[in-house]
C-alpha cells in the first residue's frame, strides 16, 4: 500500500524527521495523560518544544500525529524483521530472531502501541482503514518469515496454518505491550520471549510431524 503523505512545507528531510519524532514523543504522553480529543495541537506544539506555527510546518491536522506514530512503529518493526531474515533466511533461526525483535519493539513503543490502539477510534472513517492496513501489513512479514522457512524445507504447513499462526505471533508481541503491567511482575521480557517461543515452536513442531 503507498504511504500516505503527511504534508510539510518544509524540505529538510532531516529535519522534518527530528521535528516529527519530538512531535510524537510529545503527544503520546498527551494523549495518554488527556486522550486524543481533549489534547490540543498548541499543546502538542509545547509539549515538543516549538511554537503552534512551527507545528503546522511539520503537519496539516491534530489526526496525522495517530498517522506518524502508526507509521513509526510499522517502520520500527519493518527495520527489526529484515534484520531477521539477514540472519539465516528461511530457518527457523530467523524465524526466532523475528519474533524476538518483535516483542523488543512492543516493549520499546509501548505508549506508541498503547495510544495507537485506544484512539484509532478517533479516527476519521476514510483515515482508518489506512491504520489497519498497516497492521495487516506488519502481520504479513510474519508470513513471509513463515513461508520462506516453508520454502526452504525447514517447515511443513498449509498457506492457513501460516495465516493464522502469523497472527497469533503478532497478537502474542501486542499482549506484552497491553498487559506488561502484569506479565513483567512474573517474567523478564526475555523470559516471556523464550516461553512463547518455546509454546510457539512445539506446536509447529507437532503441525510439522502430521504433514
Amino acid at each position: 500500500m503507498t504511504k500516505r503523505e503527511v504534508h510539510a512545507s518544509v524540505k529538510d528531510e532531516r529535519l522534518v524527521q527530528k521535528r516529527r519524532e519530538q512531535m510524537i514523543k510529545g503527544a503520546v504522553a498527551l494523549f495518554k495523560q488527556k486522550g486524543f480529543h481533549r489534547t490540543t495541537t498548541r499543546e502538542i506544539a509545547k509539549a515538543a518544544g516549538f511554537s503552534i506555527g512551527t507545528l503546522y510546518e511539520y503537519i496539516r491536522t491534530k489526526e496525522d500525529v495517530l498517522y506518524l506514530v502508526c507509521d513509526q512503529i510499522y517502520d520500527h518493526v519493518r527495520e527489526r524483521l529484515d534484520q531477521a531474515l539477514d540472519h539465516k533466511k528461511g530457518t527457523l533461526e530467523s524465524l526466532k530472531v523475528g519474533i524476538a525483535n518483535f516483542y523488543h519493539v512492543m516493549d520499546e513503543m509501548q505508549e506508541e502501541v498503547l495510544i495507537m490502539y485506544q484512539e484509532v477510534k478517533s479516527l476519521s472513517k476514510d483515515a482508518l482503514p489506512y491504520v489497519l492496513k498497516k497492521e495487516i501489513e506488519m502481520v504479513a512479514m510474519f508470513e513471509n518469515l513463515l513461508n520462506d522457512c516453508v520454502e526452504n524445507g525447514e517447515l511443513s504447513i498449509t498457506e492457513k496454518q501460516v495465516k493464522i499462526i502469523a497472527h497469533d505471533i503478532f497478537v502474542q508481541g501486542q499482549m506484552w505491550a497491553f498487559r506488561r503491567w502484569a506479565l513483567r511482575k512474573l517474567f523478564t521480557l526475555e523470559e516471556y520471549i523464550d516461553l512463547q517461543t518455546q509454546v510457539l515452536f512445539s506446536g509447529l513442531g507437532q503441525l510439522h510431524g502430521k504433514s
